[in-house]
């Protein structure tokens, strides 16, 4: 996307001080890749000194994790997610259409050293990487860090979802307790976070399970997305958006930016609708929307 087309820092951080005024408390960075937006920690300067926030996060591929990680957090960065999909190069390219695992690990090796809170997201396809799932959680185990489950989404750039690939949350939590021990679910966790968190009951280690497809957790969603080019959307899969770049390109009150996100939110589904007859994906992929 050209850059002119972009939200500036600015108007970034504009809308994440009049949001706050009315209860939102965390922002998460994400995309598509949030790294190769030049000059990211400026961005999480800006917000972690808005008053009220209690948490800025990112979700990154982590490739370019190693080069800033020391910038991020000295900026106010309180909790990073890195999606690893597989500790196996083949199968790392083939979801990811690149290569460079070995950078991947590097960054992860870099947050775990930060101190910060640190999750690993892996979204799961059964005819590509049901099989690493058994080393991604020993894998994060020996890290210290809990790894969450994704099933795979109907949000995917080139249309190639399938039903079929998808892994349940419920068939990945037997097949795990099977390989490496029995779990028991966390409790007294936020209701609104979308993960399903689990324990070990004879070893260390936790593992969360997101599963949109099967479960479906509309009811406790509290998401606001607010798009690179200044749209607040409010769900994944939903197909309207609210524009709030001209807003803030003549110098609106925050009154009017507060309306508009009051709108988008009452105008919210109560399901996204996946497994529903007629469901039909959004016209943007998940790198155009923000996971």
């Amino acid at each position: 996307m050209p850059q002119h087309q972009l939200m500036s820092f600015e108007h970034i951080e504009r809308v994440v001080r009049a949001l706050s005024h009315v209860g939102v408390n965390k922002v998460r960075l994400t995309g598509g890749e949030p790294l190769m937006r030049s000059g990211l920690p400026d961005l999480v300067r800006r917000l972690s000194g808005i008053r009220g926030l209690e948490q800025i996060a990112i979700t990154t591929n982590g490739m370019m994790l190693q080069e800033v990680m020391v910038d991020l957090k000295a900026c106010g960065l309180t909790h990073i997610n890195i999606s690893l999909d597989t500790l196996r190069e083949d199968a790392f390219q083939r979801m990811s259409r690149r290569d460079g695992l070995d950078r991947v690990l590097a960054g992860i090796e870099t947050a775990v050293a930060s101190g910060l809170p640190l999750r690993l997201n892996a979204v799961v396809l059964r005819d590509v990487n049901l099989e690493d799932c058994i080393p991604l959680v020993r894998f994060a185990v020996s890290k210290g860090v809990t790894i969450r489950f994704i099933e795979f989404m109907p949000l995917d750039a080139d249309r190639s979802w399938s039903q079929s690939q998808v892994v349940p949350g419920n068939e990945l939590r037997e097949r795990l307790e099977a390989e490496i021990g029995p779990m028991q679910e966390k409790t007294g966790v936020d209701p609104s976070q979308p993960s399903r968190d689990y324990v070990f009951l004879h070893g260390r280690g936790s593992v969360g399970f997101i599963d949109p497809v099967s479960q479906p957790f509309c009811g406790n969603c509290n998401r606001l997305r607010l798009t690179a080019d200044g749209k607040f959307r409010n769900c994944l899969f939903g197909r309207e958006d609210w524009d709030i770049m001209s807003l803030l390109q003549r110098g609106a009150a925050d009154t009017e930016i507060l309306d508009v996100a009051s709108r988008c939110v009452e105008a919210k589904h109560p399901s996204h609708g996946i497994s529903e007859d007629g469901f039909e994906p959004p016209t943007r992929a998940m790198y155009q929307i923000g996971g």
